[in-house]
C-alpha cells in the first residue's frame, strides 16, 4: 500500500513539473511600450486642433487690423486742424479737432483701443501655440466686448459731427462748414472711417472666441 501511495505520489509530481515547464514554453513575451512622443509623432493632428489654431490665426490677424485702424484714426483726427488763409493774421478762422468734444473722445477711445489690441497680441499667441487653452480666449472675449462697446460709441458720436458738418441743419439754422474748411472735413471723415473699421474688426473677434469657447 505504501508503495503504490509512493507511486502516485511521484507521478503526479512529474505532471506538475510537466505542466511547469510547458507553461514556461509558452509564456508571452510583451514588447516594449511606445512612449507618448512617438505615438504623438507618429499620429497626426486631430481636425479639432487644427480648427482651433485657424480660429487663433485669424484672431492673431484681426488684432493686427485693429491695431493699424485705430492708431490711423487716431492719429488722423489727433492732427487735423485747417486755417482759412484769406484772413489777415489778426483775424482767421480756425478749425481744430480740440474743439469737437466728440472729436476728442474719439482720439482717445481709438488710442485705447490701439493700445489694448497691442497688448492683447501676446494672449493671442499664446492662443496659437495652444489652441485648448481655455483662460486667455475668455479673457479675450470680455475685453474685446468692452472695447467694441467703446470705439462703437466714439465713432457714432464722431459720425454725427461730421454729418452735421458737411450736411449742417436747416432747422436748426447750422450752416454746413466743411464748404470753407473742406480739409478738416475730410480728414475727420477719414477717422470716423477707420474707427468704423477697428469696431468691425472687433464684430468679428467676438463670435470667433465664442466658437472656440463652445467647442472647447
Amino acid at each position: 500500500m505504501e508503495s503504490n501511495k509512493e507511486h502516485e505520489v511521484a507521478t503526479t509530481d512529474a505532471i506538475t513539473k510537466a505542466k511547469e515547464s510547458s507553461g514556461k514554453g509558452k509564456r508571452v513575451r510583451w514588447g516594449v511600450p511606445i512612449s507618448k512622443s512617438q505615438s504623438s509623432s507618429s499620429s497626426p493632428r486631430p481636425p479639432a486642433a487644427r480648427w482651433r489654431k485657424g480660429v487663433a490665426i485669424a484672431d492673431f490677424v484681426l488684432r493686427l487690423g485693429v491695431i493699424g485702424a485705430g492708431i490711423g484714426a487716431a492719429y488722423q483726427m489727433g492732427t487735423n486742424e485747417e486755417v482759412l488763409p484769406f484772413f489777415t493774421q489778426f483775424l482767421q478762422f480756425h478749425a481744430q479737432w480740440t474743439a469737437f468734444p466728440m472729436f476728442q473722445f474719439l482720439v482717445v477711445a481709438t488710442g485705447v483701443v490701439g493700445g489694448y489690441a497691442v497688448l492683447c497680441l501676446p494672449f493671442s499667441y499664446v492662443c496659437i501655440v495652444r489652441p485648448y487653452a481655455l483662460g486667455p480666449r475668455l479673457l479675450l472675449m470680455i475685453l474685446d466686448i468692452v472695447m467694441m462697446g467703446l470705439i462703437t460709441t466714439a465713432a457714432a458720436a464722431a459720425a454725427a459731427i461730421v454729418y452735421l458738418s458737411h450736411n449742417g441743419s436747416q432747422h436748426a439754422n447750422w450752416i454746413q462748414i466743411c464748404q470753407g474748411y473742406a480739409n478738416f472735413c475730410q480728414t475727420a471723415s477719414e477717422s470716423v472711417m477707420l474707427s468704423f473699421v477697428a469696431a468691425f474688426f472687433f464684430m468679428c473677434l467676438v463670435p470667433l472666441s465664442a466658437l472656440a469657447l463652445k467647442r472647447n
